[in-house]
């Protein structure tokens, strides 16, 4: 259960300013060396194959006669989230999950005000969002993860959101992870016997037989119960800037709308997933 931080004594005096609630990007002071102890305790795990690997992998070059583990643990800035960013990733790659170590590293990032966690996944670091909006995501990605008509959409859903809040975003993937989990989650619903669906030919086909579709939500005598669905699928599939090439410059997606668009694909998955959108016969 999240409680609120104490305010620290010469605040409650009215003597300094209170900044509690400051997110702090890349490695503050105050962080550095607790963070570089976790690295260095980590990376040092069977005899030193871990830090090993993780500079390997990260391309840092370890210099003759010097020990991995510990000059991994001598990086600093966002060298330093990396290298933790990518021991967290292999842990998970070799299936070692729920380690205490990793709720320490939580449990040290929450305290420091760092604007980075632990996913929920434990496979890296993502930045800190709302815990509301974190946990309905989290929430969405297990229910679909659990349905047996959404086809891989959690694991769509899930690449989307690292895409877009791991360390490193990358817009353009999130976008596109985004749309495929629509897909996936849609396609048993809106086109169950077109191999080759996308979000395209299911808005078209929504568009030829729509009434044959309805949602949940209550729509007005007359109205058109399919609308909502489809104002959302629409968006999400016009607001995908670089999905083909052409003459002109091809634009890609900014972090402010891949972040924007899978957060209406989790709506979306969740609609399908749930039932709340059903085809009549």
């Amino acid at each position: 259960m999240t409680t609120a931080r104490r305010r620290r004594f010469s605040v409650r005096l009215g003597l300094s300013q209170d900044t509690s609630d400051a997110l702090y990007e890349d490695v503050p002071d105050h962080l550095r060396r607790p963070l570089q102890k976790w690295v260095h305790e980590m990376a040092g795990r069977a005899d030193g194959y871990i830090g090993e690997t993780v500079c390997l992998r990260l391309r840092i070059a370890v210099p003759d006669k010097t020990n991995a583990s510990r000059f991994l643990s001598q990086q600093e800035g966002i060298g330093l989230l990396d290298a933790v960013d990518e021991i967290l990733a292999f842990l998970v790659e070799m299936d070692v999950h729920d380690q205490s170590e990793v709720r320490d590293l939580g449990i040290l990032l929450d305290d420091a005000g760092s604007a980075y966690r632990v996913a929920d996944d434990e496979g890296g670091l993502e930045l800190r969002v709302s815990p509301g909006v974190s946990e309905a995501m989290h929430q969405t990605i297990t229910d679909a993860a659990a349905a047996t008509s959404t086809g891989s959409a959690a694991d769509h859903l899930a690449a989307a959101w690292r895409a877009a809040y791991g360390l490193h975003p990358d817009p353009v993937r999130a976008y596109s992870e985004a749309i495929k989990a629509v897909e996936c989650a849609a396609h048993s619903v809106i086109q169950p016997n077109h191999a080759r669906a996308t979000l395209g030919t299911m808005l078209g086909e929504i568009g030829n037989a729509r009434s044959k579709f309805r949602t949940a939500i209550s729509t007005p005598e007359g109205g058109d119960p399919v609308a909502p669905v489809e104002a959302m699928m629409r968006t999400l599939w016009d607001g995908q800037t670089s999905r083909h090439g052409k003459q002109t410059p091809t634009v890609p997606e900014t972090l402010e709308a891949s972040r924007a668009g899978v957060h209406l694909a989790a709506a979306l998955v969740q609609w399908f997933a749930s039932g709340a959108v059903v085809r009549t016969p």
